[in-house]
């Protein structure tokens, strides 16, 4: 384990909270508000562990797949604590636990929120609230691998596949950092596009930055107690046109920005997305119908809260809670589905489900047919061994920590809708859940015990679990002779 270049990234993770934290201070300053003070503090306690870190570069800079598992996870944990200072030293998240799962659903790009009264917060604090969406939405790590040269040569591979979501991630051009800077740039790309929108159809500067920081990410904090509920029908539908597009794996951008666009539109990820997307809006709008005015005014509804809900995103236009047990179950199953991988979406992924579906159909074949032999294939490339095992192992590990998580949370006695929809819901970086989670809800009645549980949750499932269950392994930490 090389200790002194998992300190130095570490180090730099600090650094870069430390200068993020400048949008709020001059947010403060905009608006005239003390709570600015609370952002310096913690820019100093920041940017001074981290200049201390990173005065001297490790002589020994390489390092090994699990170097990067560990790095990811403990820059995740810092980022969290540091960021949560700035809501409690000021008091208006008066608990340190409240403080920290908030700052984790925002980072991990959750949304659960434990605010009763969302329009208290200062605007500093909402656009930091908001901003951590964005900040987590393509990773803090893969940010860092775009700004400097020479961390650990071709090893920094390790890295980005411990923070990006998805069973496999590859690079896009040789080079992985190169491969950052096109991923923060089509991603900084289009998060101007929906500000630029949204503000031509008469948005505030205001919230047209913070619900795009969500919607980018998608992590769905909204500032208002409505969250989008009291936007145009214009604004929702360029939401809701945005966190599609965000749920789509980055490499169809990158394809069409290089003018390949045969090879982009032959995604079978993304068509199995949209397609997911399409059929679930039309089941949804027709069984609540009779809830609406008019059929446009259901499927309305029905788009933004599907595409909020496969996306992982979590903003709300309606209390879903309200509809059929029909459209409920399909936006539950819709949670654990996910967006796709490489994209900012969490839950299982499109890409494992497709295997999934695959590795069945190869089995139940292979009943029938017994030497018959059948290679699977994702986005026509052969899906090796490694990728399948890795899958499987993946959903072996899911099951068994979201069943615990259910039991260990059941320990507040709510309703088992709650419990489990709790669960999904920061497991899969959701959001809203149903019954005491639901869309006008909040999370505050959970017990000190049962919001660790869930924040374990949020992390895990955003690090798609193994980067941060090695921490718990002694292994880890045994030195290699």
């Amino acid at each position: 384990m090389n200790i002194s270049i998992i300190r130095y990234i570490l180090g730099w993770v600090l650094n870069i909270e430390a200068v993020l934290m400048l949008f709020p201070c001059l947010t403060a300053a905009i608006y005239q508000e003390r709570s600015g003070i609370y952002f310096l503090i913690t820019m100093v306690l920041c940017g001074g562990i981290g200049i201390l870190s990173t005065f001297r570069k490790p002589k020994n800079t390489v390092f090994y797949a699990k170097e990067g598992l560990v790095v990811v996870a403990l820059s995740w944990i810092f980022l969290s604590i540091f960021g949560a200072f700035p809501f409690y030293i000021s008091r208006e998240i008066p608990l340190f636990e409240d403080a920290l799962f908030e700052v984790i659903s925002g980072f991990t790009t959750t949304g659960s929120s434990i605010l009763s009264d969302v329009e208290a917060l200062s605007h500093c604090m909402l656009l930091w609230r908001s901003f951590t969406h964005w900040i987590g939405g393509m990773g803090v790590i893969v940010f860092i691998l775009a700004i400097l040269p020479n961390i650990g040569g071709g090893a920094t591979m390790h890295i980005m596949r411990a923070e990006s979501p998805g069973p496999s991630v590859g690079k896009l051009v040789p080079k992985v950092r190169v491969t950052a800077k096109i991923l923060y740039q089509l991603y900084l790309g289009i998060t101007l596009i929906q500000i630029v929108l949204l503000l031509l159809f008469k948005m505030p500067l205001f919230d047209a930055l913070c619900i795009t920081f969500g919607t980018a990410g998608t992590g769905g904090f909204g500032i208002l107690n409505s969250s989008c509920g009291d936007y145009t029908h214009a604004q929702q539908l360029i939401i809701t046109i945005f966190m599609i597009l965000f749920g789509i794996n980055f490499n169809v951008y990158y394809l069409l920005r290089i003018r390949k666009p045969k090879e982009a539109f032959r995604c079978e990820e993304a068509r199995a997305y949209l397609g997911i997307v399409a059929v679930s809006i039309i089941l949804i709008a027709v069984n609540i119908r009779h809830m609406f005015p008019s059929l446009l005014e259901s499927f309305h509804q029905a788009a933004f809260q599907v595409a909020s809900i496969i996306t992982t995103t979590g903003y709300a236009t309606a209390d879903f809670d309200q509809w059929p047990e029909f459209s409920k179950t399909i936006l539950v199953i819709l949670m654990f589905i996910g967006a796709c991988a490489g994209s900012t979406g969490g839950g299982l992924k499109v890409s494992r489900v497709l295997i999934g579906v695959k590795e069945m159909g190869r089995e139940m074949r292979s009943l029938f047919h017994p030497q018959c032999v059948k290679v699977l294939r994702l986005e026509g490339k052969k899906l090796e061994n490694t990728i399948l095992r890795s899958v499987n192992a993946f959903f072996v590990t899911y099951a068994l920590f979201f069943f615990a998580s259910v039991l260990i949370v059941s320990l507040d006695n709510f309703d088992f809708t709650t419990n489990f929809t709790a669960v999904a819901a920061t497991f899969n970086n959701i959001g809203p859940g149903l019954s005491k989670v639901g869309p006008v809800c909040n999370w505050s009645g959970f017990s000190p015990l049962s919001k660790y549980v869930l924040m374990f949750d949020m992390l895990a499932g955003r690090l798609e679990l193994f980067p941060l269950l090695l921490l718990f392994t002694p292994s880890t930490w045994r030195k290699n002779f």
